[in-house]
């Protein structure tokens, strides 16, 4: 009789023990699956907000519609010119050939939409691309964007340093025309410095892999001389 009280008592904690191992390993995966819901929910919330943030820009006066270049000129071709202001082949393409495509504006053949980039950020210690890409919105704001833009290549720094400093940027704007206290706010508020990042996201998703880069109706032109620009920019104008 004990024998078999002792067997039914083994029985019931056995199957109490399995019970409360059923109401653990259920437990546990309610928690996992809350967890698991978190975690969605959260990288869902912020895949949204980091759209938010990227689409969270001001164009600067004289932009394009999608935000993406300044527009000078209004002829019937469109030159797309992919710039970032530290980057020496940048400076030379517009001393050999920025005069030929400030006459094929002046001349009502073509426009420019100019795309500040900020590729090269890992050769200055101060992140002197996105600075002064940023700060040629300010000019462009100011009305002096081209001016300036001719300024900061002819006084381009050389890669690998600080670049020039917001006190020097400021200098050079203030010497182009702009107003001082303006400007200067602007470029050391960094104001357009989301711009510049729209600019250059876009630039990337156009396949822009280096700079200079220069397209004639979207068309890259593989001659960037004086003769080449102008011969691809009457070729679209037919």
């Amino acid at each position: 009789m004990s024998s078999r009280k002792a067997q039914k008592g083994s029985a019931r904690v056995v199957r109490e023990q399995l019970a409360r191992e059923r109401r653990r390993k259920r437990t546990l995966w309610v928690s996992i699956g809350a967890v698991l819901v978190l975690v969605v929910a959260g990288l869902i919330g912020w895949s949204v907000y980091s759209s938010q943030q990227a689409d969270e820009f001001t164009a600067p006066p004289g932009a394009n519609e999608p935000g993406t270049g300044i527009v000078l000129g209004s002829g019937p071709v469109t030159i797309d010119l992919y710039e970032d202001y530290l980057c020496p082949a940048c400076k030379q393409f517009q001393q050999v050939s920025g005069d030929t495509i400030d006459q094929l504006v002046s001349e009502g053949k073509a426009k420019v939409v100019f795309h500040p980039v900020a590729y090269l950020n890992r050769f200055s210690t101060t992140d002197y691309s996105t600075r002064s890409s940023a700060a040629s919105g300010c000019a462009a704001e100011g009305g002096k964007f081209k001016e300036f833009t001719d300024v900061l290549f002819e006084r381009q720094p050389p890669e690998g340093g600080a670049g020039l400093s917001d006190d020097e940027l400021i200098d050079i704007g203030a010497g182009v025309g702009l107003n001082r206290d303006d400007f200067g706010s602007c470029v050391r508020d960094g104001t357009y410095e989301p711009w510049t990042e729209h600019v250059t996201e876009e630039a990337s998703k156009a396949n822009v892999t280096g700079t200079p880069t220069i397209l004639v109706d979207g068309k890259p032109v593989a001659d960037r001389s004086p003769e080449g620009i102008r011969a691809a920019v009457e070729a679209a104008g037919k």
